[in-house]
């Protein structure tokens, strides 16, 4: 097993990992540049001088200047969360394609109305354009890991859905640099903090022309009946042709699982949150997936995400530019190891491992870096431009703390929020996730400012409450999360049904394997058709599932 060796749920044809799938995937993942560039860029735009000077920043009291500050950047999250759920209605009335066509128009409208802000108009429209672009990349959030986990191969569905997660970090790492960039080149004026303003318009852009090209997920097709087109889609996304045995077997497990939830939970807009409602089983996945952005946020990555500069500053760094650049290098460390993360460890070590790694150094470098900002007492001593000893160890725990967080809680939530739920409460269940997501996104941007104010000197307290929450999450993870790595998606119901859940991977995965390999010596024993290999895999599919 070489740490890029695939776990394959069968035999797969090599023709299956092709371009076509890759493209998708990154076209797609335009929208993850929009919500990472929007993430980045605004911490560090609100400690501009020049827009500072503009909106009368230096006059207003610390309280004051921490409440508008949270409202701007909160609004965003604000808008987020009910564009989670605008994008269940347009997912299942439109579909995954159409949706990202919808939601990249309203935040381009989002990011335009933010360009006619100035400090005679005041911060309204940048407060109106901020809930706009949220709903846009809101309804991305929840459409984006749904669409791209419905067109991947089984073994590399890791590996693709990270791809949104690259996209977000790609989208942050120039969030992060730009108003460094802008800070040393060009003039404090008005253009000046414009121009971050502007760029969002460009991913935007990006998504909007890419979503004409995607294919629409065959999987969605299928639950609307378009047989023919889901199969032409899926033909096209595999590179293989209609009669090649992967594409019976996938064909049938699908219209098998699909079989199953309608006879189970019927098929109609509301049936899913029917189902949400009675079924005990759906209810827990629903909570699971929506703890996971609990614990992710949790961490503190969105504290310091939206509020670097306050963050940094926390630490002892001083200076504008000096505040930017560390921000700055925090984005190059969390894009590299997000690479790291997308094509080495996903689809090798698993989710739950990364998930309990990571929580459990990033804890210890958290409790470091508060014991130190208590006893340095940071606050005290900002007349000090030089860090000490002690401070350069902090800043180098932070940085730690990143390459533990990036390449586990950072995007490995994402990847399993839209893997678990099966096809009928699929898109219902990302909304949640994203939904959950959003929410918790707000409730650290609105009071993370007020918390470095309350929690301790110098805010130190911050850092241990993140501490204690990475902690918590390893005993949510070992007891609860099952490992869903390689395992296809119709098989996620009975993948959480095993108990203890560090076994069920193993188990769910021997008898994929088993019962392809049956199937496979009855079809080519038989000399049997391609639809009637089908029937047979649905047969033999419901029959094993009773």
């Amino acid at each position: 097993m070489g740490l890029l060796t695939l776990v394959e749920d069968r035999p797969t044809p090599s023709a299956v990992y092709n371009w076509k799938v890759y493209t998708c995937a990154a076209v797609a993942s335009f929208a993850s540049c929009m919500i990472g560039y929007d993430s980045a860029f605004i911490g560090t735009t609100l400690a501009l001088p020049s827009f500072t000077k503009e909106f009368g920043f230096a006059a207003m009291t610390a309280e004051h200047l921490a409440l508008v500050k949270a409202n701007i950047v909160s609004v965003y999250q604000a808008g987020a969360f009910f564009g989670s759920f605008f994008a269940y209605v347009s997912a299942y009335f439109l579909g995954r394609r159409k949706s990202l066509w919808v939601f990249a128009v309203i935040f381009m409208l989002g990011a335009g109305l933010m360009l006619g802000a100035n400090g005679a108009r005041g911060l309204g429209l940048i407060l109106g354009g901020r809930v706009l672009a949220g709903i846009g990349v809101g309804g991305c959030s929840m459409i984006v890991p749904i669409y791209i986990s419905e067109i991947s191969p089984p073994a590399v569905r890791g590996r693709l859905v990270g791809i949104y997660e690259a996209g977000w970090q790609i989208g942050g790492l120039v969030g992060f640099w730009i108003n460094y960039g802008i800070s040393v080149t060009l003039p404090s004026n008005h253009a000046q903090w414009l121009i971050p303003f502007a760029v969002q318009l460009i991913p935007g852009g990006l998504l909007l022309i890419g979503a004409f090209w995607i294919k629409e997920s065959p999987r969605w097709l299928y639950s609307k009946g378009k047989r023919e087109l889901a199969l032409r889609n899926l033909c096209w996304i595999r590179n293989l042709s209609p009669n090649d045995m992967y594409i019976v077997e996938e064909v049938a497990f699908i219209e098998t699982a699909l079989e199953s939830q309608a006879a189970s939970i019927g098929v109609g807009f509301w049936k899913p949150f029917q189902a949400v409602a009675r079924n005990h089983k759906v209810q827990w996945r629903f909570f699971l997936g929506g703890m996971l952005f609990l614990w992710q946020n949790g961490s503190g990555i969105n504290a310091i995400n939206y509020y670097s500069p306050t963050v940094f500053k926390s630490i002892g760094i001083q200076g504008t530019n000096t505040s930017f650049l560390t921000t700055g290098i925090f984005g190059v460390v969390k894009t590299v190891l997000t690479f790291i993360w997308l094509f080495f460890l996903i689809d090798k070590l698993g989710r739950r491992k990364l998930l309990m790694i990571g929580a459990g150094g990033g804890s210890i470098c958290m409790w470091i870096i508060g014991v130190y900002i208590l006893k340095a007492n940071v606050s005290a001593n900002l007349k000090n431009t030089h860090l000490s000893s002690g401070g350069i160890a902090a800043i180098f725990f932070f940085y730690l703390w990143t390459a533990f967080y990036t390449p586990s809680w950072n995007g490995t939530p994402w990847v399993l929020n839209s893997e678990m739920f099966d096809q009928n409460t699929r898109s219902l269940g990302q909304a949640s996730a994203a939904a959950n997501n959003w929410f918790w996104n707000f409730i650290v941007s609105r009071f993370t400012p007020q918390m470095f104010l309350t929690m301790g000197p110098s805010g130190c307290g911050v850092y241990f409450f993140f501490a204690s929450m990475m902690i918590l999450s390893i005993a949510f993870v070992w007891f609860l999360i099952p490992e869903t790595k390689s395992v296809p998606l119709e098989s996620m119901d009975r993948l959480f049904e095993i108990k203890p859940v560090r076994n069920a991977n193993k188990i769910v995965l021997a008898e994929v394997r088993a019962t392809e390999e049956e199937f496979r010596m009855d079809a080519e024993g038989a000399g049997l058709s391609a639809e009637k290999t089908r029937e047979i895999v649905r047969e033999e599919d419901v029959r094993s599932k009773a």
